[in-house]
């Protein structure tokens, strides 16, 4: 910590003093490495989105995992798949109400049909 104080002038090495007398250099220390155990535990993962079974999952499933799909349309693919029977194809979701080409290209990763 020398090498630190002896750079400062005068006011500064008072400031110096009197910041490490609030927060000693192991606490800080320790701060740092619990933010960064933190900040490495919570990354969210972006390899893989998560999949969602457009044939068994419920509205609030469809809703959460498919981009641009709010309750109203999740709730359309509900009815139409009771209506008409499961998807056969990621592309019969055309024929939902609200669903576009863009909602489709969007989350064809996403989407697993069983």
């Amino acid at each position: 910590m020398s090498f630190i104080t002896r750079s400062f002038s005068g006011s500064s090495r008072k400031i110096w003093s009197n910041l490490h007398g609030l927060f000693p250099l192991h606490q800080v220390m320790g701060i740092v490495v619990l933010w960064f155990a933190l900040a490495v535990a919570s990354t969210p993962s972006f390899s893989q989105p998560q999949l969602v079974n457009i044939n068994t999952a419920p509205p609030e499933l469809l809703s959460e995992g498919l981009s641009g799909v709010g309750l109203a349309k999740a709730y359309r693919i509900v009815e139409h798949r009771e209506s008409y029977g499961p998807f056969e194809s990621i592309d019969e979701l055309i024929e939902v109400k609200g669903i576009g080409e863009s909602i489709i290209t969007r989350n064809r990763e996403r989407i697993v049909l069983e």
